[in-house]
């Protein structure tokens, strides 16, 4: 079976509990679930992970042996070069997701180091973007 992975960065783990008018009342737990019951309806295998530490993104995207990865960096999208050096470096395509449209936010969001390294960006749609990263991943990578 085609797979995916779901990396989701720094703060995520607080979905459902950290500025919800931002960010949405699903937790992390039932983001996760949607995407891997989304997944079964594309015929994929969807691995989710999170973690606070960058060097764990690190390490989880150089492992990486899937058909592409679905990307939330949290705020290390606008400040981590090594994460953009990462996800340069491997051959699976990455698609960038935000659930908040960070053009409509603190000016410093606007800008992300990963944006020019993904094979796409999705943000401001919340947790539909998650799908539709993972449906554009089905359609353009398999």
């Amino acid at each position: 079976m085609k797979s995916a992975l779901v990396i989701n960065g720094p703060n995520l783990n607080l979905l459902g509990q950290r500025e919800p008018g931002i960010y949405g009342s699903l937790s992390l737990a039932e983001l996760e679930e949607q995407c891997r019951a989304w997944g079964r309806g594309l015929e994929l295998d969807v691995e989710c992970r999170q973690s606070n530490h960058e060097g764990m993104l690190l390490d989880w995207l150089h492992a990486a042996r899937c058909s592409f990865i679905v990307l939330n960096g949290g705020a290390y999208s606008h400040t981590s070069v090594a994460l953009r050096d990462a996800v340069a470096g491997i051959s699976v395509p990455v698609f960038e997701v935000h659930l908040s449209n960070v053009f409509a936010r603190e000016e410093f969001r606007h800008h992300s180091h990963l944006s020019p390294v993904s094979r796409g960006v999705i943000c401001g749609l919340g947790p539909l973007g998650y799908r539709l990263a993972l449906q554009a991943g089905a359609e353009l990578c398999l």
